[in-house]
């Protein structure tokens, strides 16, 4: 099992940015999918963007040149740098790892992720 503690949320005027912080811990390799789900209040929970490995990295059309995922493996840290921000990028955000699990052809899909942390909330204001 995976622990994921997120942190960085919080309000921002649209065109700010924030900086998302997914703390990992209890898994030693860095060869597994790891990634940023969002969930906004009566909407399904959606892929924003996901990453495996040091480079390969996958992004949401809707945050495609505005978020940057990224991931340091001396601190077992994920990041998500958001830039440009929306009202519309109103939600929930959760930080999940696929782990045990071998390739996936949709990294962006949450049902492909078995270990999730409790989330955190990005508020943005028109």
């Amino acid at each position: 099992q995976v622990q994921l503690v997120e942190s960085g949320g919080g309000s921002v005027q649209a065109g700010g940015s924030l900086r998302l912080s997914c703390a990992a811990s209890g898994y030693t390799s860095s060869n597994y999918y790891i990634g940023w789900f969002r969930q906004a209040p009566g909407k399904e929970r959606e892929g924003v963007a996901a990453m495996f490995g040091a480079t390969v990295t996958w992004y949401a059309n809707s945050v495609q040149g505005r978020f940057t995922i990224s991931k340091d493996n001396a601190k077992n840290t994920l990041y998500l740098l958001m830039n440009s921000l929306k009202p519309e990028d109103t939600a929930m955000y959760y930080c999940a790892a696929r782990v045990g699990r071998s390739f996936t052809r949709t990294p962006l899909m949450p049902g492909e992720y078995n270990n999730w942390g409790q989330g955190t909330q990005v508020t943005v204001s028109s």
